[in-house]
């Protein structure tokens, strides 16, 4: 009696981009696009402002979050799906650190909030930390479900990418304000392009896809209401406490 084992996928030369690598490139052309203006050129050229060493740890982990997620598409898109696993392993603690990172740093820019209108940056700072969190976790727990984790993933990064979507809509144009429309237009466009390419895959929408997809239209609805009320600045003003103690 012979006895046939399936041996794991094999690494392959051809590099063929696919949706889900396109679309990291995409999430990264946001974040070191946006961030590129107000931070990476000013802070190659001298002429980024004095800051605490906290900032530069929070652009220091989430740049290198980007590229490892960049870099583990490609991995996947070569068939190197051992070595995919293998630094996925260390993704899960390098995601702990964005979660916190991006807690602490929302926290400290409370401390600065003085009134006035609604604190939108705050605002997107909680969602942010609270979306990808959420998402990140049920895309750890569907890595036996490759189509589900990949898009997961991406859905779990949407919530992060209003920073950097936002300087790119600002910084070019000389807009003042939060455009809060042109960003979340953004962000529906690429959570549809998600839903859209898994319907053509496969002719169907998976729960999770769903889940992922409802957090995008849930803070927007929480942001368009919650975000804009006396509740926000009352948050606000409870988070920048957490900085100070007595």
């Amino acid at each position: 009696m012979s006895m046939v084992v399936s041996a794991p996928p094999v690494a392959s030369a051809t590099f063929k981009p696919s949706f889900f690598f396109w679309m990291t490139l995409l999430m990264a052309f946001f974040v070191f696009g946006g961030f590129g203006m107000t931070y990476f050129f000013p802070l190659a050229t001298g002429t980024f402002p004095p800051a605490p060493p906290v900032v530069h740890l929070h652009g220091f982990v989430y740049s290198t979050w980007m590229i490892l997620l960049v870099v583990q598409a490609g991995l996947v898109n070569v068939r190197n799906v051992r070595l995919h696993r293998s630094i996925g392993m260390y993704c899960i603690a390098h995601a702990m650190a964005v979660i916190l990172m991006g807690a602490l740093i929302t926290i400290l820019g409370a401390t600065g909030f003085r009134g006035g209108p609604a604190p939108h940056g705050i605002t997107l700072g909680i969602f942010a930390a609270t979306g990808f969190a959420l998402l990140f976790i049920l895309a750890i727990r569907n890595t036996r479900n490759p189509d589900v984790h990949r898009r997961l993933i991406l859905f779990a990064m949407l919530p992060i990418l209003p920073p950097g979507i936002h300087r790119l809509y600002m910084v070019p144009f000389g807009i003042t304000y939060f455009p809060l429309i042109p960003m979340y237009i953004t962000l529906n466009l690429m959570a549809i392009a998600i839903i859209v390419q898994e319907w053509r895959a496969s002719g169907a929408i998976n729960k999770f896809t769903w889940i992922g997809a409802g957090w995008i239209v849930l803070q927007q609805v929480l942001h368009a209401t919650v975000g804009m009320s006396e509740l926000a600045v009352d948050v606000t003003y409870w988070l920048g406490s957490l900085a100070h103690y007595r």
